[in-house]
């Protein structure tokens, strides 16, 4: 058995051929299609955040609207970016998104992406530490995010407040118990699998990672996915750690899908440059009709190894046709691949 959920970024143009011409139908869309994934029987309904460009940025009221509009799915991202976060406000709107799911919130952060504007945190009014990097910053942040949301108090309270406080310090409202649990960071290098690991976070790797050995992507993904394994075990961590893979899937059903995506399946892996000195490996598409679908995800290492996979949508193309592409991968593959 496999957790599958859906993987949107959100994006919104004035095309005539998309579905989300604007911010509002992106949002609206965005709370539609997690209610009819839920109704589908898919576990989890998760969105990408990205600032200075049309695509989803705030997560948490996207994440509440969902919450409130849904009873069982789970809801989360895929993934924050640290840098630009207040990790205190951060703590309160996860934890007031949370309590209206009731406590379905599998949020995943990590350092981030490259962006859209050069050094886009510092227009959110954050600055780097002496000898600080923006990924060390990143990890900071992440690291107090994760320290104020067990629920101590920390703070000391006004001896003449505006309303009567509890005993000892004070600790930030609204908290949501078992969150600090479902926190996932998203890896792009093996090395920071270890650090997430280590954290006591669940792993989000996606269908990019630094390209450390030459080998296929989704082998080099199922080693980081081990290693990871391995430094939670060390670790001593209670549980079981979660661990996602996303990949773009679209069983060929219709012509309508041969249409969009029938072009898809000759792609393989591919090698390119972040981050100007960074080289990383791009995972392939995956496109075929159901039969042929199935018997090359069964080669994926990667996925085999993921308890959760997240399919990432064109959410442009709107509800319905995401519906169709969602449902054809429950009836038609996962259950050829022992997923369902």
């Amino acid at each position: 058995m496999k957790k599958l959920g859906f993987l949107s970024f959100g994006h919104w143009a004035n095309h005539p051929a998309y579905q989300a011409r604007t911010a509002s139908d992106t949002l609206l869309q965005s709370i539609d299609l997690a209610v009819a994934a839920e109704e589908l029987g898919l576990d989890g309904a998760y969105f990408r955040v990205h600032h200075f460009a049309k695509q989803l940025a705030s997560p948490f009221p996207l994440l509440a609207a969902v919450g409130a509009k849904t009873s069982r799915i789970e809801i989360g991202t895929g993934v924050i970016d640290m840098r630009y976060e207040n990790p205190l406000y951060m703590v309160e709107d996860a934890g007031a998104a949370d309590l209206i799911s009731e406590g379905r919130l599998q949020l995943g952060i990590s350092r981030g992406s490259p962006e859209q504007v050069i050094d886009g945190w510092r227009y959110f009014g954050h600055e780097l530490k002496d000898g600080e990097t923006d990924a060390d910053m990143g990890r900071r942040k992440a690291l107090e995010f994760l320290e104020k949301l067990n629920g101590r108090g920390f703070a000391e309270p006004n001896p003449n407040p505006m309303f009567p406080n509890p005993p000892g310090l004070l600790r930030l409202e609204p908290h949501a118990p078992g969150l600090r649990d479902r926190i996932w960071w998203g890896a792009a290098s093996n090395a920071t699998a270890i650090w997430a690991a280590e954290q006591g976070m669940h792993l989000q790797s996606s269908t990019l990672k630094y390209d450390e050995n030459g080998k296929p992507f989704h082998i080099q993904q199922a080693e980081q996915i081990r290693l990871y394994r391995e430094a939670w075990k060390k670790a001593g961590h209670a549980g079981e750690p979660r661990v996602s893979v996303s990949r773009s899937i679209f069983a060929i059903t219709n012509d309508q899908d041969r249409l969009y995506f029938g072009h898809e399946n000759d792609r393989g892996d591919k090698i390119g440059m972040i981050e100007a000195d960074k080289r990383a490996i791009f995972g392939r598409s995956y496109a075929a009709e159901p039969d042929e679908l199935i018997k090359e995800l069964a080669k994926d290492e990667a996925i085999q190894e993921a308890d959760t996979l997240l399919l990432t949508i064109p959410n442009t193309l709107g509800v319905d046709y995401n519906v169709h592409v969602l449902s054809s991968i429950l009836q038609d593959v996962a259950p050829g691949l022992g997923w369902r």
